[in-house]
Formats: structure tokens, sequence, C-alpha cells
């Protein structure tokens, strides 16, 4: 594979640029996920380094012909190598997926089925109480009622959606894109490139939000002593809908810090860390606070007008991240892969699909209103263009950016505080 002249590497987004990753060391070797350097004796040995990873190891590689590392799947005499790799990735993921949704469905029937039974058994003391004869399809309407409005279900539904079902699904299309380019790299190259290049990528405003949050989640762990459900310190620093329509707006802030428990905290901070070192590597720094601070704002405004139970969580700012990317990412049509921007409408489709089926304890308001408030930001903000290079920050972006993050930061401190009174 040839090194693209100068005026060819203007024409191409950072990410597929030869220069996007390291220089390339002597002869062969390859680099690991952590930036560290492994020599290879031969090309062999490369590829049979290659062909035995287990584990994604093999991040970047490089070879005599080439002045920089570059992605495995760039190197054709490593194609045979890569196949078989993908090949047994793949096999594992989907027997994987296919045994957690074997255990998990069978978990969610047995509880279905207890509750029915539980149902069932209650009929004979509702027809003597009420006097009544119970025919069959008000005994099924009844059943059908009380799975429907039951929490447990809900939440068991939702854990098998989120980690069985969703899971098993991606991994069902991995092996039929695997099947149906016969296993051979190149039609995913630029993709594999383009995520190899993000993950290298420093996001630190990133971290520095995801580190706010979590100082309040521990801080929530410490006054409620628990880690599963919280009670007191989301009474004192939630969205409570009636205090807030009483006067107290500072709760509009200080919500999206707090979560509803562990499992809430973790699946939110890794939709923080990979949406917002996206939007914080493509858009700059700055739009990270912006946009969710406005969004955050937007989505709770949104939930206080249309729900009334007490809500918390950073899932409004989360979404306006991945509406800002929708359309940022549609406008700079050149800054990523086409295939990657399907991956954020199919973030979308699923948190539809998880607040459809969880929407008795999901804040569907706060998403929806936090997802256009960041697609409106990104129209606005942001005009369409053509050009592979990233849009350049200016004075203003800076300051508005530092004075976002110190609004988040501050709201971090008011929740602990309200917490702690």
């Amino acid at each position: 594979m040839g090194e693209p002249d100068g005026n060819e590497e203007l024409e191409l987004p950072v990410w597929a640029r030869a220069d996007a990753f390291p220089e390339a060391g002597d002869g062969y070797g390859w680099i690991n996920r952590k930036g560290r350097r492994h020599a290879s004796a031969s090309e062999e040995e490369l590829a049979k380094t290659i062909r035995e990873d287990k584990d994604s190891a093999v991040d970047l590689v490089w070879t005599p012909e080439s002045d920089f590392c570059r992605v495995p799947e760039e190197v054709e005499a490593f194609e045979e190598p890569i196949s078989e790799v993908r090949k047994r990735w793949a096999t594992d993921d989907l027997a994987d997926a296919q045994h957690r949704l074997k255990w998990s469905g069978i978990g969610l029937a047995a509880l279905l089925g207890y509750m029915v039974f539980q149902i069932w058994n209650a009929f004979p003391g509702v027809e003597k109480a009420n006097g009544v004869s119970l025919i069959f399809q008000e005994k099924m309407t009844r059943i059908l009622t009380g799975l429907s409005s039951s929490t447990a279900v809900g939440i068991c539904l939702l854990a098998f959606l989120v980690f069985a079902f969703i899971p098993w699904y991606q991994a069902q299309k991995r092996m039929r894109e695997i099947r149906k380019s016969g296993g051979r790299p190149a039609p995913v190259i630029p993709l594999i490139r383009f995520e190899t290049w993000r993950d290298t990528q420093k996001a630190p405003v990133t971290w520095a939000i995801l580190g706010m949050i979590s100082l309040s989640f521990i801080a929530q762990v410490w006054f409620d002593k628990s880690i599963v459900g919280f009670h007191g310190s989301i009474q004192n620093a939630g969205l409570v809908k009636g205090a807030y329509k009483e006067g107290q707006y500072w709760r509009l802030f200080t919500a999206p810090m707090l979560h509803g428990g562990i499992v809430h905290f973790v699946m939110n901070g890794l939709a923080l860390l990979y949406l917002g070192k996206r939007v914080e590597v493509f858009a700059r720094w700055p739009h990270v606070p912006m946009v969710f601070l406005f969004s955050a704002l937007v989505g709770g405004e949104a939930s206080a007008r249309l729900m009334g139970a007490t809500s918390v969580g950073a899932s409004g700012g989360l979404m306006g991240w991945l509406g800002f990317l929708l359309v940022f990412e549609t406008l700079h049509v050149k800054l990523v892969p086409r295939s990657s921007r399907r991956r954020l409408i199919g973030g979308v489709v699923m948190t539809a699909l998880i607040g459809l089926v969880g929407y008795r304890f999901i804040d569907n308001a706060a998403h929806f209103g936090g997802l256009l408030a960041g697609m409106a930001y990104a129209g606005i903000v942001f005009p369409r263009s053509s050009s592979v290079s990233r849009p350049r920050m200016n004075l203003t972006d800076r300051i508005i950016g530092t004075g976002s993050l110190v609004a988040i930061a501050i709201s971090g401190i008011l929740a602990i505080l309200q917490m702690a009174d």
C-alpha cells in the first residue's frame, strides 16, 4: 500500500492521513492499546502474533514499507491472519451472546411464570370478595395488566434487552457482515482506522465532566449508605417536580449530576465517555460542556412539564451529545465514515426501544428533550461544510465553554451540599 502524496493528504480527514498514527520502528513490530511497542523478528512472526491475538491486543503494526504505523487490516500481507482472527472473534462473541441470551431468557420467563402463578392464585379470592365469576378472557386481561404495571418485570425486561438481546443482535450482525465480505478486512478499513485513531485521542474535558458526576455519585453512596438505589439524596437534590415548580429552580442544575443507582451510573458513564470524546475530538472541547449543559437544562424542563415523577441523571445531556453528533456529522459529511454515522442512528433507535420498554421508570421527556436540544444546537452553530478539516475554536468558544464547564462543576458542588443538608 503506497503512501499518499502531500496534496492527497490534504484531501483526507485527519484520521485517514498517513501521519495519523506514530512513526514506524525498524523492521516489523506492533503497538498494543496502551501504546507499548513490541518488535517482531520477521513478517511471519508478526503475522503469527496477529493470528493468535485473543484479546484484540494488536492495535497498530509497522513494516519496512511504511514510514508510519497502520492498522493491521491495511497491510495486504496480513489479510489471511486478519480474516482468521476476525472470524474467531465473531464466533466467540456470538457464542457468548447466545449463552447470555439463553439464560437471561430463562430467568425472565421464570419471573413471568411466577407472577402469572401468583395472579392466577389470587382469582378465587377476588371472585369471592366481589361475588363474581371471572371468565377466561377477563382473567387474561387482569394478568396482562398486572404484568405490564409491575416495576420488577419492567426492570428485568429492560436488563434483558440491554445486556442480552442487544449484544446478541450486534453479534449476529457482525457475523453476517463477515460472511458477506468473505472475511476480507478491506470493506471495513476506514471504520477500523477511524475508531483506532479516535481511541488514541485525549479528551480531558470529557473526563473532567465524568469526574464531577462521579463525585456526586460517591456522595450519594455516602449519604444514602447504598449503591443499588437512592432516596434521600434524590429528594434533596433531584428534580422533584413539585419543589421545582414552587421556585427551587436550582434543581434543574443538580439533578443531572445524580443517578438512581449503580447500574444507572455505569450505563451513563460509559455513554458519557464514548459520546463526549467524539464531540471533543471533532467539534473541539468548548462544545462538550456547552452542549451538555444546554441539553440537560432543556431535557429537565421538558421533564418538569411532561412528567410528574422525580427524575435524576445525566441522560438529557448525553442525549444532547448524541443529537449534536447526528446533525454535526451529517453537516460535515467528510469528517467520519458513513458506517460510523449509522451507529449513532442505531444509538437513537436503541434509546427509543429502551424508553418504550421502561417507560414507567425512564424519563423519556428528558431523553428526547435533550436529543432535540443537541440537534438544534448543531444545526444553528455549525453550518454545512464539505471540508475534511475539523472546525476551529475562537475566543468566544473558549470563554463560553469555560463558563459552561464551571457551571457544571458548581452544579456538582451544589448537589453535594444539598444532599448533606
